[in-house]
């Protein structure tokens, strides 16, 4: 008679090394999946991204899918100067500067033109940093300090808004109490645009919450500047210094907003990291990157200052996304292709992402 005991040994022995071979296969799955290289994931997405970028000799605003493939240029204009692309909230149209002269006489504009290039047109003159109201109805702008020209991005007083449908310009209540702000843009539901001072408003350096139609200013109290709300309205992302990216998420509906605990950290201490935006699905972030450098004089259209800020040539600056779901602290300098994709690799000046829906038109900064 068989010994039972030794049997059932032997079969447990054979279903658990089953299982193991199973759960085994499981886990190669799960992280053959989770290493997809990022760019691949883009790639599926219904996304285009807007950026500037400096060629021949002068700025263009182009286009390209979310995993970096298929560039357009959407101006094409040799003699003239684009820059700081911001997609309407539907996809539809782009709001950008142009610059027009040289040095001090300098005149930079607000336009705006279809998503694909089409129908340009002048909204305002001594106009800077175009952001989109969420109905996408009006531009809101920052007007230039002085009426000689100035490249220094906080080089405005005021807030103004421009309706589309009329061109009408109206000024932000609380204009008068608005100085040297730069990089605005608004929360998702309507009642703030958060925006970096510099040198003004009696603070030296800060990030700001402006109520969109009263006097509140809230103080948000991190460093750094350049700040940008996720499209779904729950997080805010944002440069806390030269060579770093922050999310952390808030809450833009209580009657005192204010900024949780630091979810993501992207950082690189070898070059500068600027210019974040989000996908419209606010899964993914884009990320202008490069060495410090002061700009190049020789180049036409340019100007001679910190290499992030709007018109200054900035050599060796590319885009990259990184994911805005895996939390923690991401080192560019040791991560692999399933943490980040290089978008542009020729460091033409590429800076200033705009994300916008490609598809259903529905998304956007």
């Amino acid at each position: 008679m068989p010994n039972l005991s030794c049997l059932c040994s032997r079969v447990r022995a054979v279903v658990l090394v089953r299982l193991g071979i199973w759960f085994s296969a499981l886990i190669f799955v799960a992280v053959a999946t989770a290493a997809e290289p990022l760019r691949q994931t883009l790639s599926k997405l219904p996304f285009k991204i807007a950026y500037e970028t400096y060629t021949n000799d002068n700025w263009e605003i182009f286009a390209m899918n979310a995993d970096g493939s298929g560039v357009v240029n959407l101006t094409a204009t040799p003699k003239v100067h684009e820059h700081y692309p911001q997609v309407s909230p539907d996809g539809s149209k782009i709001a950008f500067s142009v610059d027009e002269g040289e040095g001090r006489d300098t005149v930079r504009s607000l336009w705006v033109m279809d998503a694909d290039g089409k129908n340009r047109r002048k909204l305002a003159d001594n106009a800077r940093e175009p952001f989109w109201s969420p109905d996408g109805k009006s531009v809101g702008f920052l007007p230039q300090e002085f009426p000689k020209f100035n490249v220094v991005d906080y080089y405005t007083k005021g807030m103004s808004f421009v309706d589309l449908a009329t061109g009408k310009i109206e000024e932000h209540p609380n204009a008068a109490s608005l100085h040297h702000l730069y990089n605005p843009g608004f929360s998702p539901n309507g009642k703030w645009v958060v925006a970096t001072v510099h040198a003004g408003m009696g603070v030296g350096h800060g990030i700001m919450l402006i109520e969109r139609h009263g006097n509140k200013i809230i103080n948000l109290k991190i460093p750094g500047c350049r700040p940008c709300f996720s499209p779904d309205g729950k997080q805010i992302a944002w440069g806390p210094g030269d060579h770093e990216i922050a999310t952390a998420p808030i809450d833009t509906d209580a009657a005192e907003p204010s900024v949780g605990e630091r979810r993501v950290q992207i950082k690189d201490d070898k070059l500068k990291i600027y210019h974040v935006d989000w996908s419209p699905d606010s899964r993914f972030l884009s990320i202008s990157r490069g060495p410090n450098g002061k700009g190049d004089p020789n180049k036409p259209g340019t100007f001679m200052a910190a290499c992030e800020i709007v018109g200054v040539h900035a050599a060796g600056w590319n885009l990259i996304a990184v994911s805005a779901e895996r939390a923690g602290v991401l080192d560019l300098n040791t991560a692999d292709e399933s943490q980040f994709a290089a978008l542009t690799t020729n460091g033409a000046s590429n800076k200033e992402s705009a994300w916008f829906h490609a598809g259903k038109k529905a998304g956007g900064r």
